[in-house]
């Protein structure tokens, strides 16, 4: 360390041993002046100390704190304003070491437009000049639906013009085609009164809020309220509008409408990012639901990344939920809010539909990034092996042997090979068994297991990560034995089928242990693709043996027919098939006049 590290480095101690055990917001500053990292801290000194007390481990964290030349704070009341703080200046200031929202697409809001008679649209962009927003919407079709509900039950300019009382009082404007088709009440010509229009217009923020109960019982009231006075067409008229509500509600309702006013996250994570659902219950209906991502910069927790994910959530949808259905135990204070981890009921249902929705959004995450690099999907593939079976390393080469006969008879091995998880068909190897006689699979498999792996020691090939036999655990053990006599240390499982003659389990380890593959899955896929190759490659060259043998034997019963005539014969007609259906003449072109009539008559 030379003497100007030597400088910073009591500096920075300096700083920490000052720092006060009260809530707040800490920054982290690089030698330009520049905030590379802002912390929050239930206990500002307890929460810096530890980055400058001890020798990190090689990674992110020793990274950030080589880069450290200043720190800053800021002391605060409670931890609730520490959380929104540091929100708020992550966003200010996007620091290198920070996870950020990642925001790929722009997700579309509805917009009551603050004007005299407001318009009602969806849109992409957020122009603060007073008009109200709600969204963004995630699930298009839902925002498209309410938009749909609100055209039937009011009706609403769509024009672009003024419609300040100066210019509707001079008669600047005339009546349009959505006036005639009933879509616009008119008030561009005075038709409609501006109090009239403004309670629709409340009326429509109240279903964009999600308090579609309230708005169907007014509604209710007010029918009876016109049937009682005998305006059977106006009751008409606003049972429509009730029975519209009513179906929208009986659609968009997921729980009981006791449950009110709640925020339900979820989250799951990968190497890289955490995903993040977040759903807002109104009556019982989900009236926000949106996914989104973070990219992680210093192998944060979840419980840190949810925090984030929440507090980020409830700024941007002005959320004042009392409760939060979150799915384990938060180290996080709010004011007057309750955090509930349920396990039935209701709520449970909610939080269950919170996951449903953050494990499809990182599936669908992952399907675009493995299009974008298909490298990744192997990577994936292989990385799944390597946890599922606690490989060493990760399974670069996988091989996997099938044997192949009939009673004993034409007996054969394949050898399959998977590289970065994908078939490698030059690689590929058949085996016709030597030493075995008779129908004795497990010896077979020893015959042909210790030639391959013989081979490859004394050729000094690459040998694999991963052993895989088709059937098992007497094939394991088989694989085992010869990997014991060639002092080698392969990690060996076994994949057996069912009575369909499908895919059904993966065995590992010794004593060998079923491991649970979920149908269906990317991983179930890859084994049930290894077992169908290794299977069909095995009983393809087994039939080849056979029906040259079968094509042989046939031949050789013929006097005067020698094995360059064999061999010409089977070249030109491929089978026994196709030289017992030719001509004499079609013979004779291949092998001459006299072998020809000599092969008919044998025949």
């Amino acid at each position: 360390m030379n003497s100007q590290e030597l400088n910073t480095s009591e500096y920075l101690k300096g700083i920490v041993s000052n720092l006060p055990e009260k809530p707040g917001i800490y920054q982290y500053l690089n030698s330009e002046s520049t905030v590379i990292y802002v912390g929050k801290a239930k206990n500002l000194k307890r929460r810096v100390y530890p980055y400058f007390s001890k020798e990190h481990e090689p990674g992110k964290t020793r990274v950030l704190v080589s880069k450290i030349a200043d720190i800053r704070y800021i002391v605060v009341n409670s931890e609730q304003d520490a959380l929104l703080l540091e929100n708020s200046l992550i966003k200010q200031y996007k620091p290198r070491y920070n996870v950020l929202l990642k925001d790929d697409k722009t997700y579309p809001s509805i917009c009551v437009q603050n004007e005299y008679f407001p318009r009602i649209f969806k849109t992409r962009k957020i122009i603060r000049n007073g008009s109200l927003y709600f969204g963004p919407y995630s699930h298009y079709p839902s925002m498209m639906a309410i938009l749909e509900l609100i055209k039937h039950l009011y009706p609403l300019r769509t024009c672009n013009f003024n419609l300040s009382p100066e210019n509707i009082h001079a008669g600047k404007f005339n009546v349009c085609l959505e006036y005639h088709i009933k879509n616009c009440a008119g008030p561009c010509v005075g038709l409609q009164s501006h109090e009239d229009y403004q309670k629709n217009i409340a009326e429509i923020k109240e279903i964009l809020k999600g308090n579609t109960q309230e708005i169907s019982k007014h509604l209710q009231e007010e029918m009876q309220k016109l049937a009682s006075e005998m305006k059977f067409e106006e009751a008409q008229k606003v049972k429509e509008k009730f029975l519209l509500i009513e179906n929208y509600r009986a659609k968009s309702e997921v729980v009981s409408s006791i449950l009110h006013n709640i925020d339900v996250f979820s989250i799951e994570e990968d190497e890289n990012s955490a995903f993040i659902n977040y759903l807002h219950i109104t009556n019982g209906s989900i009236n926000q639901a949106f996914t989104f991502e973070y990219k992680k910069k210093l192998n944060e927790t979840k419980e840190e990344l949810l925090s984030l994910g929440i507090i980020e959530m409830r700024e941007r949808y002005k959320s004042l939920s009392k409760e939060i259905i979150v799915p384990f135990l938060m180290d996080i204070e709010l004011n007057e809010v309750t955090f509930t981890i349920p396990q039935r009921g209701d709520k449970k249902k909610l939080l269950d539909l919170s996951l449903l929705n953050v494990k499809q959004y990182k599936a669908d995450r992952m399907k675009q990034s493995e299009k974008l690099n298909p490298e990744q999907r192997s990577i994936r593939l292989m990385k799944e092996i390597q946890q599922e079976l606690h490989l060493p390393k990760m399974p670069y080469q996988i091989e996997c042997f099938d044997n192949s006969n009939i009673q004993g008879a034409d007996a054969v091995a394949a050898c399959v090979v998977f590289k970065k998880a994908k078939p490698s068909k030059s690689d590929y190897r058949k085996y016709i068994i030597k030493t075995v006689e008779g129908a004795d699979d497990y010896a077979s498999m020893r015959e042909v297991v210790k030639r391959r792996y013989s081979r490859a020691i004394e050729e000094e090939t690459p040998l694999p990560d991963l052993i895989i036999t088709d059937g098992g655990k007497g094939q394991m053990e088989s694989v085992r034995q010869v990997l014991e006599e060639l002092k080698l240390d392969i990690p060996i499982a076994g994949l057996a089928k069912d009575k369909r003659h499908r895919t059904s389990e993966l065995l590992y380890g010794f004593p060998p242990q079923t491991i649970g593959l979920k149908q269906g899955s990317p991983l179930f896929r890859l084994m049930e693709q290894i077992q169908d190759e290794v299977h069909r490659f095995a009983i393809t060259f087994h039939r080849d043996k056979r029906s040259k043998r079968q094509v042989a034997s046939a031949l050789d019963e013929i006097k005067g027919i020698g094995e360059k005539t064999k061999t010409e014969l089977l070249r030109h007609f491929k089978s026994l098939k196709r030289i017992r259906e030719a001509t004499e003449e079609e013979l004779a072109t291949v092998i001459g006049a006299a072998k020809a009539k000599i092969i008919k008559d044998g025949l």
